[in-house]
């Protein structure tokens, strides 16, 4: 156990010593502070003023570090979490393929399935910090410009419309998170399967942005709603579930377990696969 966590450690030290590790990161700042800037502007400010307070509720405490938080993790984290994962889960296996370091990995008396499998367990790391990072950040950005004050969730995909005071916003923006985290890990797991056959880097990168975009466009077409329980992003969003005034725990449930199975055959998967592969020519 000593050993596999020593082996675990150096992958992990090798993921968060590239670049392009980081890249996430800096994109959400950036992204985040433009749009906590924007929603602070008069027409989008106006626009949230008319859907509080034409239900009753103060405007200024509900347009909150809480709200604005949560509205940036809502716009920004499928597309640029998607699109950093992809970039980071497609180079996991192939990058040290392509470099020819895997060849060397495989010389040791070490099992194929052993050496992905912790690759794949570093991506699983990286996952769970860039969806602590995003909360976070996203968080600290609209409290320093709004203060905390209550939670205001609106979302027309998924319908959601609810209000919270301070104390029980800020326990459904925590609960949240860990749902954030495995419906990213998605994406990571598609991008690591892909990342075991035998193709680029850029390849495995395109090939899961797009198999999810793909998912993404055909379930928001209304002719395709009889078929909505079988998309992949439908699932992924499950953490937006936990702000609906009375938590559909059954919905979430079902998502939580249609993600993890997928997960783990996309993982299991990409360990067959590249255990099949051929690396001495």
């Amino acid at each position: 156990m000593h050993l596999f966590l020593l082996q675990l450690w150096h992958e992990l030290v090798k993921l968060f010593a590239r670049r392009r590790t980081y890249i996430g990161f800096g994109a959400f700042l950036v992204v985040e502070a433009a749009v906590v800037f924007g929603l602070n502007r008069p027409f989008p400010k106006e626009s949230f003023r008319k859907m509080i307070e034409r239900n009753g509720y103060g405007f200024e405490h509900y347009f909150s570090g809480l709200t604005l938080g949560l509205q940036m993790m809502m716009w920004t984290v499928f597309i640029l979490g998607g699109l950093y994962l992809s970039l980071v889960a497609g180079d996991v296996v192939s990058k040290e393929v392509e470099e020819g370091t895997m060849r060397l990995m495989l010389c040791r008396p070490v099992a194929r399935w052993r050496i992905v499998f912790q690759k794949f367990l570093a991506t699983g790391v990286y996952t769970l910090s860039l969806a602590l990072f995003i909360s976070l950040s996203a968080l600290l950005a609209g409290t320093l410009w709004r203060g905390l004050g209550g939670l205001f969730a609106f979302s027309p995909s998924p319908r959601i419309f609810a209000l919270f005071e301070t104390t029980p916003g800020l326990a459904r923006y925590a609960g949240s998170v860990p749902l954030l985290a495995l419906g990213l890990l998605t994406f990571a797991s598609l991008g690591f399967f892909f990342s075991c056959l035998n193709m680029k880097p850029a390849a495995a990168t395109i090939m899961t942005l797009s198999l999810l975009f793909f998912d993404s466009i055909f379930r928001n077409i209304p002719y395709f709603d009889h078929y909505k329980s079988y998309f992949v992003t439908g699932h992924m969003s499950a953490w937006l579930q936990v702000f609906v005034q009375r938590i559909p725990w059954r919905e979430i449930g079902i998502d939580v377990a249609y993600l993890g199975a997928l997960d783990a055959t996309f993982v299991v998967l990409g360990i067959v696969a590249f255990s099949q592969r051929d690396f001495k020519s």
